[in-house]
């Protein structure tokens, strides 16, 4: 917080003071001075607690640049902006900045309220008050001394802060009055200005339009929840508040529809389904996949196919949190595995991994999709890495080993039908991976090994039409086998032919001054050779450090002969000691015995 303290820009008066009208008359740009100071100050990131302080520190030099003090510090003395008190637009910037000081800490509260739903009575205040400042700026803005362009934007403000009131009110009819009041004036005003200036315009009206249309699905238009999903497909792949936005309203709207919706079928058994979240999901699922094929470029379709798949996660998670919460279910569960049938919670959890699993394998075979197309393309730029066949490998090892988990799935062991479409399925993304292995043989010119690959590609596709005459509509959603053979015949040609022209091929002699060979000048005295290095700055003279040589051990000598020599007796020279107990101990210390 401190480092952002001293990061933040600080506006002197001159540079606030300069939205002025020509004429005189007060002017501020208000959508303006919001959109830079919420993506300078947090928001960005969905911070609002750091772009509240922002909030608050602004204020705070505001009222003492302007005078405008409320109170001292030993009491509060509450004061407001008049109309009269109106000779600068720094006064309409103060109240806007307590306006979004409310409405800032307002979402804030509205993030931390998923966890701990008590703060959402605080939130509702905050809005109202930020609402209750916006008037407080309209109504100040009807002053004469104001332009009229401030007036529309402090009119649009205010009807955008009492639109978002109603709606957390739920109040869905005043909501969307006011959300399409504001739409309105910035619609005009985006229609007065030039394309440059009704760039932010218009980028308001998208943020409140999903609001709008959520509103009028809660009043009873059922094409909506359409117009949402329509919504966050133009969005693309992007995150951002205006993803959020649509993913909580088409969330909320699913919740209400789920309400209708008892059990799902599939592969002609019934499950009842009770767990709310598996129903949202259930029924977003078509509309999702609708969104999928509808994605005109890759970007927005990897991220619908990451949002399915987090929410599949999310629904399996509740599913599986259910079947180890309920005892009885899991005794019915065991009663059902020794009669060879498994319960409808656990058959509803076999659908969703189902769902989840088929889900990754069509991601990664629209990524291998958009690898191949940029394999094909011509390689402009030398230094960057392109997209290489050992790529394509990997997704193809993601793809199968999802059709491994696909066929363990519990419920469907004894589903033939079922085991059959998937080993067929097996097949043909082994073909594929098998042909790019091939690919990448082809890249180090192992024609023999790439030719046995080819072989085998062709085998693979051999067995998959002799079993799709049994499927009915089993290649309907997989990748063109005859596409396929086509290819390896042709590579298979090429193939022979680049083999023959290599074995031809006599192995050309680089010339001397082109050899790279790092051995030091001092180890090839003899051989003559061009090595511009050598009048380089760092030129590769000897080998330094130089290798170890081996060089004789110093010897060791041992005194061996000691241990033969014996030693003549030294008993006459040891001094013998007398006895002389005590007397002879005091005769010595008086010295009679000396």
């Amino acid at each position: 917080m401190a480092a952002e303290k001293q990061n933040e820009v600080k506006i002197s008066p001159m540079e606030e003071n300069k939205e002025n009208s020509i004429d005189g008359s007060l002017g501020l740009e208000i959508l303006q001075i919001i959109k830079d100071s919420q993506q300078q100050h947090g928001l960005r990131h969905g911070d609002y607690q750091r772009y509240r302080g922002y909030c608050s520190r602004r204020l705070r030099r505001l009222r003492k640049t302007l005078g405008f003090k409320m109170g001292n510090r030993h009491k509060f003395t509450g004061k407001k902006v008049t109309v009269e008190m109106l000779s600068d637009n720094r006064h309409l910037l103060l109240v806007l900045m307590e306006a979004e000081r409310a409405w800032s800490y307002a979402m804030q509260l509205k993030q931390e309220a998923n966890t701990e739903p008590r703060k959402r009575f605080h939130l509702l205040a905050r809005l109202r008050k930020a609402a209750k400042h916006g008037e407080k700026l309209e109504k100040l803005c009807e002053s004469p001394r104001v332009d009229a362009k401030t007036k529309l934007e402090a009119q649009a403000y205010t009807a955008y802060l009492t639109g978002m009131v109603q709606f957390e009110l739920q109040e869905w009819k005043s909501a969307m009055e006011a959300f399409n009041k504001c739409k309105t004036i910035y619609e005009k005003l985006a229609s007065a200005f030039t394309e440059e200036q009704a760039v932010l315009f218009y980028q308001r009206v998208e943020e409140i339009s999903p609001n709008i249309r959520y509103c009028a699905y809660n009043i009873g238009d059922q094409n909506a929840i359409n117009d949402l999903m329509q919504m966050r497909l133009s969005a693309g792949g992007g995150g951002g508040m205006m993803a959020e936005k649509l993913e909580t309203l088409i969330t909320q709207t699913r919740a209400k529809q789920a309400a209708v919706m008892s059990e799902v079928e599939w592969r002609g058994r019934t499950v009842p389904v009770k767990i709310d979240k598996a129903r949202i999901f259930l029924l977003g699922l078509a509309d999702n996949e609708a969104a999928i094929s509808q994605a005109d470029n890759e970007e927005t379709k990897e991220h619908l196919y990451e949002s399915l798949l987090a929410e599949c996660r999310d629904t399996i998670q509740a599913v599986r949190e259910e079947i180890r919460t309920d005892v009885k279910q899991r005794e019915r569960a065991t009663e059902g595995a020794e009669s060879g049938k498994v319960s409808n919670l656990q058959y509803l959890h076999s659908y969703l991994t189902y769902i989840k699993l088929w889900t990754l394998v069509k991601r990664n075979e629209s990524m291998a999709h958009a690898l191949q197309a940029k394999l094909k393309e011509p390689q402009t730029d030398e230094n960057k890495r392109g997209p290489r066949p050992q790529d394509l490998i990997r997704l193809y090892d993601i793809i199968l080993q999802s059709l491994a988990e696909l066929s363990s799935l519990q419920g469907l062991e004894e589903d033939h039908t079922f085991q059959k479409e998937v080993a067929l399925k097996t097949l043909v993304y082994k073909a594929y991976r098998c042909f790019y292995i091939a690919q990448s043989y082809v890249l180090v010119k192992k024609w023999s090994e790439a030719l046995v690959l080819y072989e085998r590609v062709l085998k693979y596709t051999r067995e998959v039409q002799s079993k799709a005459k049994s499927l009915n509509n089993s290649l309907k959603n997989l990748p063109d086998v005859q596409e396929l053979i086509a290819e390896v015949n042709a590579e298979k040609y090429s193939l022979q032919a680049a083999a023959i022209l290599d074995t031809e091929d006599v192995a050309e002699v680089p010339p001397p001054q082109q050899i790279k060979d790092s051995t030091p000048l001092s180890d090839r005295l003899d051989n003559f050779r061009l090595d511009p290095t050598l009048l380089s700055k760092q030129p590769n003279l000897v080998q330094f450090p130089p290798d170890f040589q081996p060089i004789p051990c110093k010897p060791l000598f041992f005194d061996l002969a000691l241990n033969h020599v014996a030693l003549p007796p030294l008993d006459d020279k040891v001094e013998q000691k007398g006895k002389g107990g005590i007397t002879g101990y005091f005769k010595g210390f008086f010295g009679f015995g000396s």
